[in-house]
């Protein structure tokens, strides 16, 4: 039976219940996970009418699937999360960036202690998070270790360490601490972690006034110092709310096949860190968002008091010129189009619960409830009539909506789960939206920019050669010290960039002395004599590190010996090492490229690659040379004794220090380690 045949005929027997589905290659191998409201709807949408690009490649692939029916659209939700996890699907959305998240932790033990982890466990101890990357969360680890004096070490020493005498530490190893003094500590710590750093920062300069009131100069120097720390580390804390609420907020635009999910993160009413993820996405864009946020939430257990999830139509709410017009890249919160960040904010601690649609517990699961009309304007009538069709049209297809997957996220980890429809919450999911489509922007622009500087220079650089095409480039460069262990060294770039995998390295066979020419010559023939006898693909271009002299080397070897007319040019530098001049052909005509042109950054790229890798091997040999002149030159040692002894002593230094008993553990009797100690001491080290 054909697998058409077979997928017709399940499909004809999927239930009308939510549920997961897996889809597999002709190996077995599960290639996509999903989730459904209807798994009879969603599973004939891949097989009937039209799809993207990406939804296509997916679904060539598919030669069966099955499907595990749930009993609710959280249960979905859950397993899908769980199966993703379990079989890593290639076509899903991964969490591979940040699969878990780093946490500042306050350890539950007699004498505390400050770290940072990724795992959040359930051991009565304090953790505060999570950040958006390991660089914030050491940094206020930092911060806070010089502010508060909890123990640093795992191990409690037996007498006091530096950071004792820093006024880092209690020194409890030698010292009664209080069980007070260690809970006003960890007060102080969670207020200030929990957003409350103005107040510490306030109590800090009174301190300091004192200090400096009573002529303790040195006490008011080290608060100031800490106030300080406290503005460095919090300078990008400047969006605040006017209640107190912990929200995770969400927003996500899709583009060319690529997905960019923002999470701006809000603690105790302040907005201290964003989290941005790009990646590929293969199935429907809402329902593989939704699964993002629960793959989140499955590796993220600290939880906030809220969450704000866009509706099926905000990764289009923003035109693709608002990320340019906004002046800005990913590095910086676009709030362009809508209020100030510090208004917007400081409107929503004051805003009703009412003016965002909420996803109630006493609800409906699909239910969401009218927004107030007297917040800010909402969207028009079209606006809603065309949301409204989207989850209809979602519904129809059995996909989960905006509504049901908030309603199951909600359920599932048991905090509000909210999806704005118009008011400044529904400003807020715009703001991370416009900050997804920015950041989306700037990758394509990158993307293109490496085009320019890759493919894009090799092209120019051929019209500047006159050549019709410049695909593939082979340099090489040769390298030596007054000729000795000589070697050469071949790198290949495609397209502008390095193929690394086609790197080749050759050993000077034919060689004495340091002839750069002749070495140019032998490398040459070697290796576009075996191009021609294993029919390998031949350059567009060859160049080599020199003038006249070695490209007319090289021009030899492949005319008048292998039939070759390869176009050959050479790279000149000036006294200072750096590329200077390009020459072309047997005559050496100098080529006009401007410093500051892509062209010429490429031959850059390519002259310093090329000499790295000859460098890095003659390093090699060179290294080799010397030990064999030391050790393989003495009786009774061969290859597997010299590479036993260097493991056993580590070096040769070692074992010139080592004496005739040293050797016994490595079965060699006196007689030939008075050999090798002897040999090694007469022997000079050579250059």
């Amino acid at each position: 039976m054909d697998y058409m045949d077979n997928i017709r005929n399940k499909l004809a027997l999927l239930p009308d219940l939510p549920g997961c589905y897996l889809m597999k290659n002709q190996e077995g191998t599960i290639i996509y996970v999903g989730k459904a409201k209807v798994l009879k709807n969603r599973v004939r949408s891949y097989f009937t009418g039209s799809h993207n690009g990406k939804t296509q490649r997916l679904v060539a692939n598919i030669v069966d699937f099955e499907y595990i029916v749930t009993s609710s659209n959280m249960e979905a939700l859950i397993l899908e999360c769980n199966l993703i996890k379990k079989h890593m699907p290639r076509y899903n959305v991964l969490l591979k960036d940040d699969k878990t998240f780093p946490y500042l932790k306050i350890t539950n033990e007699a004498h505390p202690r400050l770290e940072v982890t990724r795992r959040v466990l359930k051991d009565k101890a304090k953790y505060f998070g999570p950040y958006p990357n390991s660089y914030a969360a050491q940094q206020t680890k930092k911060l806070l270790d010089r502010m508060y004096p909890l123990r640093k070490c795992g191990v409690m020493p037996k007498e006091v360490c530096l950071y004792y005498h820093m006024g880092q530490c209690l020194a409890p190893c030698e010292k009664e601490v209080p069980k007070s003094a260690y809970e006003e500590i960890i007060q102080n710590i969670s207020s200030f972690l929990g957003g409350g750093h103005d107040a510490v920062k306030k109590d800090l300069q009174k301190k300091m006034q004192e200090a400096a009131e009573e002529l303790y100069f040195e006490r008011a120097k080290e608060l100031r110092d800490q106030i300080q720390h406290i503005d460095a580390v919090m300078e990008k804390q400047k969006i605040n709310t006017a209640d107190t609420k912990d929200r995770d907020v969400f927003g996500y635009a899709v583009d060319k096949g690529w997905m960019c999910v923002q999470i701006l993160y809000m603690r105790q009413g302040k907005m201290i860190q964003r989290h941005s993820s790009a990646f590929p996405f293969y199935g429907e864009a809402y329902s593989d968002f939704m699964s993002y946020v629960t793959q989140y939430y499955s590796e993220n257990p600290a939880l906030p008091q809220e969450i704000l999830l866009p509706d099926m139509a905000s990764a289009g709410m923003v035109p693709p010129e608002a990320g340019s017009a906004a002046g800005q890249g990913s590095s910086g919160l676009v709030a362009g189009g809508m209020p100030s960040g510090q208004a917007l904010m400081a409107a929503l601690g004051a805003e009703d619960e009412s003016e965002a649609s909420e996803v109630s517990r006493g609800a409906d699961a699909g239910e969401v409830l009218a927004a107030d009309p007297s917040g800010a304007a909402g969207p028009g009538a079209a606006a809603e009539a065309a949301r409204e069709q989207t989850e209809q049209d979602a519904a129809a297809e059995g996909t989960v909506d905006a509504a049901g997957g908030a309603a199951a996220l909600q359920e599932w980890l048991g905090i509000k789960v909210l999806v704005p429809q118009r008011g400044l919450k529904k400003q807020m999911i715009g703001m991370a939206c416009q900050n997804s489509r920015v950041a989306l922007n700037e990758k394509f622009r990158l993307i293109e920019r490496d085009e320019e500087r890759t493919s894009g220079a090799a092209s120019s650089l051929g019209q500047s050669l006159g050549l019709d095409s410049l695909n593939r480039i082979e340099a090489f460069d040769n390298s030596n010290i007054q000729g000795a262990n000589p070697v050469s060294a071949m790198v290949v770039f495609i397209d502008g960039k390095p193929a690394r995998k086609e790197y080749r390295k050759y050993k000077v066979r034919t060689v004495q002395g340091p002839d750069d020419y002749e070495t140019m010559r032998e490398v040459i023939r070697r290796r576009y004599e075996r191009v021609l006898k294993e029919n390998l693909p031949q350059p567009d271009l060859i160049v080599v590190d020199g003038g006249k002299g070695q490209i007319s080397s090289a021009i030899d070897i492949l005319q008048n010996e292998l039939g070759l007319f390869i176009p050959v040019c050479g790279l000149v530098k000036d006294d200072k090492h750096r590329t200077a001049q390009l020459l072309v052909g047997d005559s050496a005509e100098p080529v006009s490229l401007a410093r500051d042109s892509q062209e010429f950054y490429l031959l850059q790229r390519i002259q310093d690659e090329v000499h790295r890798f000859a460098i890095t091997f003659h390093r090699e040999q060179r290294g080799k040379s010397m030990v064999t002149s030391k050790l393989d030159s003495i009786p009774g040692i061969g290859d597997k004794r010299r590479k036993l002894l260097l493991k056993h002593f580590g070096s040769l230094k070692k074992i010139k220090e080592a004496s005739i008993e040293d050797f016994k553990v490595l079965s060699i009797g006196e007689k030939l380690a008075g050999q090798i100690l002897e040999a090694l001491k007469d022997e000079e080290p050579s250059i």
